[in-house]
C-alpha cells in the first residue's frame, strides 16, 4: 500500500508538513502518491479507494492547501452517513495542523438551531450529509454558490444509499464550482456515468488496475448452520487479539439487538449499531469504541460506515450481504493502514450461492476453513454447539432419514407417522412424506424436529426394537 513518495517531496505548506511529522507519517500510500499531485494541479480527479488506504489525507491535502482561514465557505465535503461525516472532519483537523480553517460537520440527529448559529458565525470548510445540507441551504445557512472545491466520498455508497438525486440538487447550486475530487471503493457504471455529467474532463486513479483494491486480511469463509451461527461467532470472538476489537456484521436492524442479547448472555461486552438509534446514542458507542473501551460491537453496513478504527482485527460476517459491494467495505474495516486482520464469512445453506457470487465478481483470494478450535486455557464453548440438520433440508424445511423399517414387518405408514408424532412430541405436520421398501423406509421430517427422531429411533424401541437411521444427503 505505501510507496517510495516521501511527503516531503510535494513541498506542502509549513503547518500541514508538521501536522504529517506529528502523525509519523514519511511516505505516501498508492492513492494519495496518484491523486495529491492532480489535485493540487486543480484537475478533477476520481480516485478509487477503500476506507482505511488514506484517502481522506488524497483530498484532505489539496484541499487545506487550496482553501485560506476566514475567507468564507470554500470547499464542501459530502459523505454518506453521520459517523464518516465526522470521521473525516477530524482528520481534516488534524492534517491542516495551525493553519487556522473554521471547519463545521453538518448532519442530521443534532440540534438544528445550534448548528444554524455554528454556520451563522463563520466556516471555510463543511463536511456534511447531503440531507442535512440541503436543509441548511433552503434555511440560508449554507451558500451553496460561495464554495470552489467539491469533494464526493465513499460515492458508490452514496448510489447504494439513493442520495444521487441530493448531490445532484447541490450541484446545481454550486455555481462557483472550479474542482471536484470523486472516491469510491468500486466503479458500478453508474457511477462512470455520473461523474461526466457533473465532472470536467476526470482524471481516474485506480490503484490496482482492474483489480479492486483488497485490503491485507486474510478472508476465510466457514459452513455452519444457521442454529450455530451464534456458536461459531463466539468460537472466533476467543480468538480475538488481546489488543484487538471486532466488528459483526448482520443484515437486519432486528439481528442486531439479538446479536447482542445473545452475546451478552455469553458474557461478551458488545454493544450495537444500526438506524434506529439516535444520533447521540450513537456517538456515545462509536467512541466507547473508538477508544478502547468497548472490544465488540454489532452493526448493520449503513450504521457501519464511520466505524475507522485501526485496531480493528478481526470482522465477522454474521449474515452474507445482499449487496455484493458491501462485502468490500465489511472487509475494510479491518486490515487498516500497517496492520493485517482477518474477516470471517458465515455462510448457511441459504447463502451460498450469495457468497460464490461474491467470490467470483472480485476472484477473492477467500480460503474455505472449519471454525478454530477452542484456544488453550479455554475448556467450555461460551454458546453451546447444537444439533442442526437445516442444512440438509429442502426448500420447505423437510430433511430425509434412512430408517432400517421395512414393509415386511408389517408397520403402515399410518403406524410410523403415530409413532413419530407420540415419541417424539411433535406434530403431524413435521412429518412428511413416507416411503416404505424392502430394505429401508425413507421417512421425511421437518429439520426442526428431525435431531430428536433420530435419538427417538436410536433410544427408544419401534415394534419390539430400536433402529439404525441415517441422514439422506439430497
Amino acid at each position: 500500500m505505501f510507496t517510495q513518495t516521501r511527503f516531503t517531496s510535494w513541498g506542502l505548506p509549513e503547518p500541514v508538513q508538521a501536522a504529517i511529522d506529528s502523525q509519523g507519517w514519511e511516505f505516501a500510500t498508492e492513492v494519495q502518491r496518484d491523486t495529491v499531485p492532480l489535485a493540487r494541479r486543480g484537475r478533477d480527479v476520481i480516485g478509487q479507494a477503500r476506507t482505511g488506504s488514506g484517502k481522506t489525507a488524497a483530498f484532505g491535502l489539496p484541499l487545506i492547501e487550496r482553501c485560506a482561514p476566514g475567507q468564507g465557505l470554500q470547499a464542501l465535503v459530502l459523505a454518506p452517513t453521520r459517523e464518516l461525516a465526522v470521521q473525516v472532519a477530524e482528520e481534516l483537523d488534524t492534517l491542516q495542523g495551525h493553519t487556522g480553517l473554521r471547519m463545521q460537520t453538518v448532519y442530521g440527529g443534532t440540534d438544528v438551531e445550534k448548528q444554524a448559529t455554528l454556520l451563522d458565525a463563520g466556516v471555510d470548510v463543511i463536511v456534511g450529509t447531503p440531507g442535512r445540507v440541503m436543509d441548511m441551504a433552503e434555511r440560508g445557512h449554507i451558500d451553496l454558490a460561495s464554495p470552489t472545491l467539491f469533494v464526493l466520498d465513499e460515492a458508490d455508497r452514496m448510489l447504494d444509499m439513493g442520495f444521487f438525486p441530493d448531490i445532484l440538487w447541490v450541484l446545481e447550486r454550486m455555481t462557483s464550482r472550479q474542482q471536484t475530487l470523486l472516491f469510491s471503493a468500486t466503479f458500478p457504471q453508474e457511477i462512470v456515468d455520473a461523474a461526466f455529467e457533473f465532472m470536467t474532463e476526470p482524471e481516474f486513479v485506480q490503484t490496482n488496475e482492474d483489480e479492486i483494491d483488497l485490503p491485507d486480511v486474510r478472508l476465510c469463509i466457514t459452513h455452519v448452520g444457521r442454529s450455530n451461527k451464534l456458536w461459531a461467532t463466539a468460537r472466533l470472538l476467543l480468538h480475538l487479539e488481546e489488543d484487538g476489537q471486532a466488528i459483526i456484521f448482520a443484515n437486519t436492524k432486528r439481528m442486531v439487538d439479538l446479536l447482542i442479547e445473545r452475546l451478552s448472555k455469553a458474557k461478551f461486552e458488545v454493544d450495537g449499531l444500526h438506524g434506529d438509534l439516535s444520533q447521540n446514542q450513537r456517538e456515545r458507542i462509536l467512541g466507547t469504541f473508538r477508544d478502547g473501551k468497548l472490544r465488540i460491537i454489532v452493526a448493520t453496513d449503513v450504521a457501519a460506515r464511520g466505524i475507522d478504527v485501526d485496531s480493528v482485527t478481526m470482522v465477522i460476517n454474521y449474515d452474507v450481504p445482499n449487496d455484493m459491494d458491501a462485502f468490500i467495505h465489511r472487509i475494510g474495516r479491518t486490515g487498516r493502514i500497517g496492520r493485517t486482520g482477518q474477516a470471517w464469512t458465515l455462510v448457511d445453506r441459504t447463502s451460498g450461492q450469495q457468497m460464490q457470487n461474491i467470490i467470483a465478481t472480485y476472484d477473492l483470494p477467500v480460503e474455505d476453513v472449519d471454525v478454530p478450535d477452542l484456544p488453550d486455557g479455554v475448556e467450555r464453548d461460551p454458546v453451546a454447539w447444537q444439533e442442526d440438520l437445516s442444512d440438509a433440508a429442502d426448500p420447505f424445511g423437510f430433511i430425509t432419514l434412512r430408517v432400517d423399517v421395512t414393509d415386511a414387518e408389517g408397520l403402515s405408514k399410518a403406524d410410523l407417522e403415530d409413532w413419530l408424532v407420540e415419541t417424539v412430541g411433535c406434530d403431524s405436520m413435521a412429518v412428511g412424506r413416507i416411503v416404505m421398501g424392502s430394505d429401508h423406509s425413507e421417512v421425511g421430517l421437518h429439520s426442526s424436529v428431525a435431531a430428536r427422531a433420530m435419538k427417538a429411533f436410536a433410544q427408544k424401541e419401534l415394534a419390539g426394537s430400536t433402529r439404525k437411521v441415517d441422514l439422506v444427503v439430497l
